[in-house]
């Protein structure tokens, strides 16, 4: 009962926040603003989506007003586009509402064996849900912190030795740790990460590259450091005035041997990089008993993946000891969107999929997905998914349907914890750097995406009169660099914020 009653304060407190943050972040205490009809403001964002630079590409746009309902500005806005990563405001908001925002993951331990006074006379079962958060994210960088108080709590129950194995059990997702239409070059780099049911540290190593002076050569660390994973340093350290830093890593497919090649500049300051780690399980597994033993924990046997074990386990027989629960999903869900994060966003699909259709993968939370759509009035066949995050190609979806959702959980018990979760115009997140110094700064809150060929940015503004707007705005098929694009949506965004209604003569 307390940690229900703790839950809900929680989450009662997150939505009065979101409502003071709906006050303050319509407050009109600049004069700049511009009186306009709606046709035209309609002209405006019409000259602005007819720049000669993007001839060759295709714009879709809806603006609608949150309070009257009318839609400000259409285009193309049935036709199906590539979302980018605005598709993780699908994949958050069904989990918001098909799990609660007060949802959290857990992680079980087990003994398969006897437990004689300080020894497990046999193996430590750990059964992941897909909790992708242990790693520093939430512990301030310390990425051991999770496993250390593991091993504090085997220590609590008198365990300091384990004669088997320490045990991955990864069963209850899938083993397709990449998502439909993801490119294969994708697969080396932190945004590509595998899903697992067990996860470590974003299922990556952190990488850590410097110029030593003393040896006159680049120095390549990373963390952790465990059996199996090989990183070759490959780097040629240049002048300051001869050539620049230049890094680019890779891991060769289906091993852990990873590359870090290019050019170093000696005046460069340390760089930190990321590559992603084949097999997260027993990735997650084999650190896990270094920290075991770290902490004073003999383990006599190996760290294995279940599934190279060799049979199923019994869990009626084993002997339960204690479970992890992880952040609140409100939390969550704040890595996901302000940060663009694909693996967060890719574990939480497959959950939706365990939680609602009995097991993990990624067609489960789809379809689990596509129902909960139909249910709040959206038109599922306008959305195609093919992952949780958006880095596929595949997914199509129109920019109507996108402002429907936005439009519906406007209305919900979960607003608070889904607008909490979308960067903010000029302040953090991936709009940090966008509409800066401008009246759209603090008071538009939207999810970023790109891919190849592909920026769109979808979310909430507020008008000079304190009107709150749905907006997407997506653009496909271009060829000039990136930041044009971005400025168009930004331009349209800053218009959106001066905007104060003019009634026609």
């Amino acid at each position: 009962m307390l940690k229900y009653f703790l839950v809900v304060c929680i989450i009662s407190i997150t939505e009065l926040f979101a409502q003071d943050t709906l006050k303050y972040a319509v407050k009109d205490t600049t004069a700049d603003y511009e009186y306009l009809t709606v046709s035209e403001l309609q002209e405006k964002i019409s000259a602005l989506l007819n720049d000669n630079n993007f001839l060759t590409a295709n714009w879709g746009v809806v603006i609608r007003s949150l309070k009257t309902g009318e839609y400000l500005y259409l285009k193309d806005e049935d036709k199906l586009f590539t979302p980018a990563s605005n598709l993780k405001l699908f994949t958050t908001a069904a989990g918001l509402s098909l799990l609660g925002s007060g949802y959290r993951y857990v992680t079980n331990f087990y003994a398969d064996g006897e437990i004689n006074y300080s020894t497990l006379d046999g193996n430590l079962i750990v059964q992941g849900t897909g909790d992708p958060t242990i790693s520093g994210r939430f512990f301030e960088g310390n990425i051991n912190k999770v496993f250390d108080n593991w091993a504090d709590s085997l220590l609590a129950l008198g365990i300091t030795k384990i004669k088997g194995n320490i045990i991955g059990d990864d069963d209850l997702f899938d083993e397709k740790g990449l998502g439909d239409g993801w490119s294969w070059d994708y697969e080396t780099y932190w945004y590509a990460a595998q899903s697992s049911a067990i996860s470590f540290n974003d299922n990556c190593i952190d990488i850590t590259i410097y110029y030593d002076r003393k040896l006159d050569s680049v120095i390549v660390k990373y963390s952790p450091i465990v059996k199996g994973i090989i990183v070759i340093n490959d780097i040629i350290p240049v002048s300051p005035g001869s050539g620049s830093t230049d890094i680019d890593i890779y891991r060769e497919r289906g091993t852990n041997i990873i590359t870090v090649s290019g050019t170093f500049s000696k005046g460069s300051d340390t760089l930190k990089t990321y590559a992603t780690v084949l097999n997260p399980t027993l990735f997650a597994m084999m650190v896990l008993k270094d920290r075991l033993e770290k902490k004073g924990i003999k383990v006599l046997g190996n760290a294995i993946d279940i599934d190279d074990y060799g049979k199923d386990i019994d869990y009626s027989k084993a002997q339960y000891l204690f479970s992890h629960y992880s952040p609140y999903l409100f939390e969550i869900i704040k890595v996901i969107n302000k940060g663009s994060q694909n693996f967060f966003a890719e574990q939480l699909l497959k959950t939706i999929g365990l939680e609602k259709k009995g097991f993990g993968s990624a067609e489960n939370g789809i379809l689990a997905c596509k129902e909960w759509f139909s249910e709040i009035g959206l038109n599922s066949d306008h959305i195609l998914m093919a992952d949780g995050s958006g880095l596929s190609h595949l997914n199509r979806v129109t920019p109507k349907q996108i402002v429907l959702l936005l439009r519906y959980m406007y209305a919900t018990k979960n607003f608070g914890a889904f607008f909490n979760s979308l960067p903010i115009a000029g302040v953090d997140g991936t709009l940090v750097r966008r509409m800066k110094n401008s009246r759209a700064e603090n008071s538009v809150r939207a999810k970023t995406g790109y891919i190849g060929f592909v920026r769109s940015l979808s979310g909430y503004a507020f008008t000079a009169e304190g009107e709150p707007l749905a907006f997407s705005i997506i653009v496909n098929n271009f060829n000039v660099p990136v930041k044009l694009a971005e400025n168009i949506q930004d331009s349209i965004c800053i218009l959106l914020s001066k905007f104060k209604r003019k009634h026609s003569e």
